[in-house]
């Protein structure tokens, strides 16, 4: 562990750590080294961080080394990018392509645990989740080496789910997020994961845990209620009286750099070139790994399905496909791209000529200037993933279309339809019918539509940027932080007893205000319903005993509604406040609403338009409304968005957004 002398002006340092540096590490002598800082991804989510702190990247280089010298000069190469490596050449194949592709990834995408193989001795379940765990402690190693007091540490993703335990083992005071790239599943999913439960009890020591969605979120919440037993509230997950934080952030683009280089020579060049190459002819986009989860032979299912029910479309569309190869050596892969040709061949066999093909793929990645002129030229973004953390591809169409303003046809199943649903067309991948129908609609969609449709959708891409996605995560985690803190400070000093029982006994004049919830309820599980709640039956003949007594008045305070106060307290001689304080009832009294006067109630009419009109788009996230009255005081910040989805409200500092049942 390194100290910190606390200079005056210091940036607050930060490490940022996953599985990967963000550079590409080549060798290019005896014990010499190039590097490339790799564009995009967590780079471009951190660029507002990154001014603010002193940052630092913690990951695998990309390459094996073994000798010391090399792994030294290595190092010091790296130390110029601000980078620490992890070397995990022992156990890089067991971690990384056992447990964290072959059993994690499959699992928090829906397709099930994976059979382990019989034949294979050396590689099973056990072995491979102890070389995560191995690697795990590799990175903590890495972390302590470095570590300063009073460095946030923020972990990404599930190659990392043990990190947040192990650093708080090492230093409770640790300041730790993480945040998962990936979906997660629902619990019937994820209760198959062997050693589930240590999983979830690792990640939930960090301080703050980030998802891309609210489903998401909700589905990691419900897990560690069901698998756990342990409470989930607005805030996150309650363990033994410690809460975790969980909190959405939906990760965006750097859309700047997209537009900037669409206006580039090369780029308008190309975005030319292409504009000549198919004159006359709609294109249809794809941009994908070449992945399982990408829905690639759906999607050529739905193409061919569209040019079988719409003859005058052939000759007319033609789907570019870009396939980016991953994972060659993998046999699920290989069979992958083998169904993809096969199903180009067919396509192309069945609606093509010499002259024209319906599909153009291509098994390869292109330069970043070619695919933004790709995308400015495209008239529809074609994405069908069957599950996709986020899909940032969508984004990018987005930020470069200001000239054609096409129409992305997105996934429900992909993250980035939580976030541009308002302006896509949503649709089910397996649902070949569907997609092929939402093909024709893109294409025949009314300009005036498609203006509107990118109006929304480039508003949100545009405000929602990496950064922003950086900035948010990083300062709800010291809010968190600083709450974490305020609360030990002002907890509570033990009780004097003797001292409180003297003084009652010798005072005439006493207000006890007791809680409902919680402090006079009859044992409760996490599924206990409001209108359930009942007073604890081993507390009414001492409740009862205050209320009698002509010194002591009671008061219950509640959150509870004004009926369910009635039926546990109606009987007992004290007074009583509902929904907070809304609604008050002194003793033998009637309820009366407790609102301040001259109240502003203007908010009454911006309520009423949850039902029509068209409503700003902004943000979405956090916490949970329980009462309508404040849910429409709410509806007056500027910052206000309705989403397809839920009928509930969640609010984050001054934004909110309504779901509501479409």
């Amino acid at each position: 562990m390194m100290t910190n002398d606390g200079a005056c002006g210091q940036r607050p340092r930060l490490l940022v750590v996953a599985n990967r540096l963000p550079v590409s590490a080549k060798k290019t002598g005896e014990n010499s080294w190039s590097m490339k800082m790799s564009p995009g991804g967590l780079v471009s989510g951190l660029l507002g961080v990154t001014s603010q702190f002193d940052t630092k990247w913690v990951g695998w280089p990309g390459v094996d080394v073994y000798n010391e010298v090399e792994k030294t000069a290595l190092s010091k190469s790296l130390a110029e990018m601000n980078c620490i490596p992890v070397f995990l050449n022992e156990v890089f194949d067991q971690y990384y392509n056992g447990y964290c592709n072959g059993i994690l990834w499959p699992i928090l995408h829906y397709m099930g645990l994976p059979q382990e193989d019989p034949h294979d001795t050396n590689k099973t379940f056990e072995t491979q989740y102890d070389a995560y765990k191995k690697a795990n402690r590799m990175f903590l190693d890495a972390i302590v080496e470095n570590y300063e007091e009073g460095d946030i540490v923020w972990c990404h993703d599930y190659h990392l789910m043990f990190l947040p335990k192990y650093l708080k083992e090492y230093n409770n005071n640790i300041k730790v997020g993480w945040f998962l790239h990936s979906p997660f599943p629902s619990s019937e999913v994820y209760k198959t994961l062997p050693s589930r439960s240590e999983l979830l009890r690792s990640i939930l020591r960090a301080d703050l845990l980030g998802f891309h969605t609210y489903d998401f979120a909700s589905h990691f919440m419900s897990t560690c209620t069901r698998i756990l037993g342990v409470e989930a509230t607005f805030e996150g997950v309650v363990d033994q009286g410690r809460v975790t934080r969980v909190a959405v952030f939906p990760i965006g683009i750097d859309p700047d750099r997209f537009i900037r280089t669409c206006k580039l020579p090369e780029a308008t060049q190309q975005i030319n070139e292409l504009k000549e190459r198919f004159a006359g002819i709609k294109v249809i986009l794809g941009v994908d790994r070449l992945d399982t989860i990408k829905g690639i032979p759906e999607k050529y299912l739905a193409f061919e399905k569209f040019l079988e029910e719409n003859p005058n479309w052939r000759h007319k569309v033609v789907l570019v496909q870009i396939a980016v190869p991953t994972r060659n050596d993998v046999p699920e892969y290989r069979k992958l791209k083998d169904q993809v040709h096969g199903l180009v061949g067919r396509i192309n066999g069945r609606f093509g000529s010499v002259s024209s093909l319906p599909i153009h793929h291509l098994d390869c990645s292109v330069d970043f200037s070619y695919l933004c002129a790709l995308y400015a030229v495209a008239d529809v973004m074609l994405v069908t993933s069957l599950r996709d953390g986020m899909n940032l591809v969508s984004y990018e169409f987005v930020a470069c279309q200001e000239a054609k303003k096409g129409v992305l046809v997105l996934s429900e199943f992909a993250g980035a339809a939580q976030s541009l649903g308002a302006g896509a067309l949503l649709v089910n991948p397996s649902n070949v019918t569907e997609v092929s129908s939402a093909i024709k609609e893109a294409l025949i969609m009314p300009a005036e539509e498609r203006e509107k449709r990118y109006r929304v959708n480039f508003q949100y891409v545009y405000i929602h940027s990496a950064k922003k996605w950086g900035d948010d995560f990083m300062s709800v985690l010291n809010d968190t932080i600083a709450e974490s803190e305020m609360q030990l400070r002002k907890t509570p000093h033990e009780l004097p007893q003797q001292d409180m029982i003297q003084r009652y006994s010798q005072s005439n004049n006493r207000l006890i205000i007791l809680g409902f919830n919680g402090t006079l309820t009859a044992p409760m599980s996490s599924q206990t319903k409001e209108m359930d709640l009942k007073l604890n039956s081993e507390l009414k003949g001492t409740l009862r005993a205050l209320c009698n007594d002509p010194k002591t008045t009671v008061v219950v305070l509640s959150r509870s509604g004004r009926d369910i106060l009635d039926k546990n307290f109606g009987k007992y001689n004290m007074w009583l406040a509902a929904e907070n304080g809304r609604f008050l009832k002194r003793s033998n009294g009637e309820w009366v609403t407790n609102m301040p006067q001259n109240m502003n109630l203007d908010w009454v009419d911006s309520a009423k338009m949850l039902n029509s009109g068209e409503h700003k788009q902004e943000t979405c996230y956090n916490t949970y409304v329980e009462d309508q009255f404040l849910m429409h005081q709410l509806m007056l910040f500027e910052e206000t968005i309705l989403l397809k989805s839920m009928p509930l409200v969640r609010l984050r500092g001054q934004k909110l957004v309504v779901f509501w049942e479409k």
